[in-house]
């Protein structure tokens, strides 16, 4: 059983998300993109409480602006779906997560050391230049159950 309901097209969206944020970060990195955003469509809490699908995950606004910056800056992202990026994709969907990211809703490229927290949030690791950040203890444990 997947980890949230998808479609095919599904899979090739969120193939383009991780090959556009994290393509020089190998496939385990793009593995992690993948968790956060399959984390962002379980979470039923914070600013992802209105969040069901992939599309909603990765076209969401925040503050004026898209979550995923790739969305309004990445030529990466709006180029084809590759073979490789989108078994990625189906594995995430499917079963695929793994510390840093396990349970991550959050990361960013900080371009220096990682902040211990992130808008309040705990940093849970590192994977190269991403820094991954889950919820506060016993404010989302929807994520932790998906």
């Amino acid at each position: 059983m997947p980890r949230i309901n998808y479609r095919s097209s599904d899979i090739a969206l969120m193939a383009r998300m991780m090959r556009a944020e994290a393509e020089g970060e190998g496939n385990q990195g793009m593995l992690y993109v993948g968790n956060v955003i399959v984390n962002r469509v379980i979470a039923d809490c914070s600013d992802f409480k209105d969040v069901r699908s992939v599309h909603q995950a990765i076209f969401q606004v925040q503050g004026g602006n898209y979550s995923f910056e790739a969305v309004q800056k990445g030529n990466m992202f709006y180029q084809r779906a590759r073979t490789g990026e989108k078994r990625l994709a189906k594995l995430n969907l499917d079963y695929w997560r793994q510390h840093p990211a396990k349970f991550a809703l959050w990361y960013f490229n900080p371009y220096a050391p990682c902040p211990p927290t992130w808008y309040d949030q705990p940093f849970s690791g590192q994977f190269k230049n991403h820094c991954y950040y889950e919820p506060k203890a016993g404010t989302c444990d929807s994520v932790y159950r998906g």
